[in-house]
């Protein structure tokens, strides 16, 4: 492999920093609150399921005790 020199290799660096593309603030703004829904149904999930398990537990542990 080929060493580049540090010059070389900050010119590449610019170079491929350039060619980001930031998304706007509507989208970035879009994308947080799509991620806030979709963590707040996720916990609800699993918040049903964890009761469900629970209570199944709790039923099992009755019957032997």
């Amino acid at each position: 492999m080929a060493k580049t020199s540090p010059g070389e290799f900050i010119r590449q660096v610019r170079s491929e920093a350039s060619k980001v593309v930031w998304p706007t603030w509507n989208e970035t703004v879009r994308t947080g609150i799509m991620v806030l829904i979709m963590t707040a149904l996720l916990a609800l999930f699993f918040f049903a399921v964890d009761s469900f398990f629970s209570a199944i537990v709790r039923f099992l542990l009755g019957l032997v005790g």
